[in-house]
């Protein structure tokens, strides 16, 4: 048995930053468990721009991004053991792993931080009728193909889904040549970024098809193509609108789910809205020492508030080892009219230095609307919003101060408001 005060699950960006934030307040036993062959999680094969912007005010690609934060945590002496698959995590906090070099072992820690990330939702989801044929790719395997492998999927793409990495992969296929015919999507919205449906889609003439669907896939050994349809209301397919388009690949970006069977097997309770843990604002799950922090909590838009949300977890393992996270004086976080979910759910005081950030997402599209906060009845933000859309994670800011000033306080309510 190796014991050691903080274990890390998963060493992408999440990872790294939570092994940061426990070194630098004060804990140095720390080991950072990671399945892969190298650091750096799913930011080694996006080697587009658009990362660093709030970290590092400058625009890097993402393996940059990620060396940073790698090379911190080697410079810091950090552990990590790659090529490590955790296996099963106690309520007693002892995980279990298995390598080739080591082959099964288990470490007794004070405290685990869960930062598994994500992984892209399977197409078997989807019940698309036809046969499965080659040329059917998730976005995130095309783009490994492409970026890591050097290989092209396909010549000819149609891609499901208008997810940030569809919507970057319809701009990286366009560039290495192949023709992409259009961007599907079931809802009436995009679930991406506005910037990257301008530089990925605008940007090259790609067509975005909002409340459509693909509804047959054409082909025996290599697609041939797809069916297309309009959807109505339900989403389900209008009769007459159906379109065959000619391609031999699609690419599915159909939604992102928290990587969390270690989660649910040791029993930490989850949030149906996020499919990720519960937590509070210690970003502590239901089981006391574990913590969950980055895409494995909920799917974030930017790797910079992943960074900073997990460099956050890594200091509140190290308060909660050193006895000094209050766990008596919970205020709920509700969820209001047009809010999603919010992260986290609850908000103690006493673990507060100065604020909290409470980030969410809509339940729909919303035009010059406000973003309201109200503690018990009493509202103390009111901020009008031009657009909020589910795609895009909102935030807003809750002051300790504020609490302090209401020792009474039940509950804090987000809600979207129409004046």
């Amino acid at each position: 048995m190796i014991n050691k005060d903080i274990v890390i699950i998963g060493g992408g960006p999440a990872g790294l930053s939570a092994a940061i934030g426990a070194y630098e307040s004060g804990n140095k036993s720390i080991v950072i468990l990671e399945r892969d062959n190298l650091l750096g999680g799913i930011l080694n094969q996006c080697i587009h721009t658009g990362f660093g912007l709030h970290t590092f005010k400058e625009e890097l690609t993402g393996p940059e991004y990620c060396e940073r934060y790698v090379e911190k945590v080697k410079n810091l002496g950090i552990e990590s053991k790659l090529e490590t698959m955790v296996i099963d995590i106690s309520t007693d906090l002892i995980v279990s792993a298995i390598n080739e070099i080591d082959g099964l072992i288990q470490i007794q820690a004070k405290a685990v931080i869960l930062t598994m990330g994500c992984r892209e939702r399977p197409r078997g989801a989807l019940n698309i009728p036809g046969y499965r044929p080659a040329g059917i790719f998730s976005a995130g395997t095309a783009q490994r193909f492409v970026n890591i492998e050097g290989y092209m999927p396909g010549k000819t793409v149609v891609i499901l889904g208008s997810g940030d990495i569809g919507l970057i992969m319809a701009r990286r296929m366009t560039l290495e040549g192949a023709n992409v015919k259009m961007v599907v999507e079931i809802m009436p919205y995009s679930g991406g970024l506005k910037r990257n449906i301008v530089q990925c889609l605008d940007d090259f003439s790609i067509p975005l098809k909002l409340s459509h669907t693909v509804t047959k896939i054409h082909g025996s050994t290599r697609v041939t193509g797809v069916t297309i349809a309009k959807v109505d209301d339900m989403k389900n397919p209008i009769k007459g609108s159906e379109e065959f388009v000619e391609c031999d690949t699609l690419l599915l970006s159909v939604g992102l789910i928290p990587e969390n069977e270690l989660s649910r097997k040791v029993g930490v309770i989850m949030n149906p809205k996020t499919q990720g843990p519960v937590v509070s604002e210690s970003l502590e799950t239901s089981i006391q020492g574990i913590f969950a922090a980055g895409n494995v909590l909920h799917v974030h838009d930017l790797v910079d508030h992943v960074s900073s949300e997990a460099y956050l977890a890594g200091k509140n393992a190290v308060k909660y080892i050193q006895g000094l996270l209050d766990n008596q004086n919970k205020i709920d976080i509700q969820c209001g009219n047009g809010v999603r979910y919010t992260v986290p759910s609850t908000l103690n005081y006493k673990n507060v230095e100065d604020l909290t950030q409470v980030r969410f997402r809509t339940s729909d599209v919303y035009k010059d609307a406000y973003v309201s906060v109200y503690l018990d009845k009493e509202r103390i933000i009111h901020s009008k919003k031009r657009i909020l859309t589910p795609g895009e994670m909102e935030q807003v800011t809750i002051l300790k101060k504020w609490l302090l000033e209401r020792p009474n306080l039940k509950i804090i309510t987000v809600i979207i408001e129409k004046e």
